[in-house]
């Protein structure tokens, strides 16, 4: 999220506004651009970037029980 060598696109800058009729963004500096697009005037916004899924996990409750007396639990 935070990489020096982050990918120039209209989603993730400052200047890019997702538009609500379709997929296209409005750049206040070049006007309604492609969601791809990069340009000399990209400046990185790291809030707008959405995170990916969280991975799910399955525990139950004997996966965090600590067995005290020594012995082995099969």
């Amino acid at each position: 999220m935070f990489r020096k060598n982050i990918e120039k696109s209209c989603l993730y800058c400052v200047y890019g506004e997702k538009l609500k009729s379709n997929d296209d963004l409005l750049c206040s500096k070049y006007g309604v651009t492609a969601p791809r697009c990069d340009c000399r005037a990209f400046r990185y916004a790291p809030l707008k970037r959405i995170p990916e899924e969280k991975i799910s996990f399955d525990f139950s409750n004997s996966d965090f029980t600590v067995n005290i007396s020594g012995k082995a639990e099969n």
